[in-house]
């Protein structure tokens, strides 16, 4: 007990030195299976990853991810093992705020598709990149 009275700064700063450490991490807010519009591009060049709308079919059609393909986020459980043949492949999961894209990824794990990720801030996020964007 004394060598913790005695030495109470040290252990005060090696608390501080680990809060330094994590709070990148909490600050950024990205949870795990999450992307960045940028880090999602390099994806969809280097692995050939899939992007999947989950999207409504009117926010679908008012502008959508250049090849993505349209799987309504009730519909992900049917239909996407039709679409997506590959479970290997990656998988980016797309809607406008990424709400409903962290839904699908969580019922494409249990399909089996382990490569799943949501593009995190949806659309906006990919607009605000200045990506790329089609219209159906």
């Amino acid at each position: 007990m004394s060598f913790f009275i005695e030495n109470w700064v040290l252990i005060a700063a090696a608390f501080v030195s680990g809060a330094f450490l994590v709070w990148p991490a909490v600050r950024s807010g990205q949870r795990a299976g999450t992307l960045a519009p940028n880090d999602a591009v390099m994806l969809m060049n280097r692995e050939k990853a899939v992007v999947v709308d989950v999207s409504t079919e009117a926010e679908f059609g008012a502008g959508h991810i250049i090849g993505a393909r349209h799987v309504p986020v009730d519909e992900v459980t049917a239909k996407l093992p039709a679409t997506v043949k590959n479970k290997n492949l990656p998988v980016i999961f797309v809607c406008p705020t990424g709400a409903r894209a962290n839904r699908a990824v969580a019922e494409a794990r249990k399909l089996g598709y382990e490569k799943a990720h949501s593009l995190s801030g949806g659309m906006g996020a990919w607009r605000t990149a200045g990506l790329p964007v089609e219209k159906a």
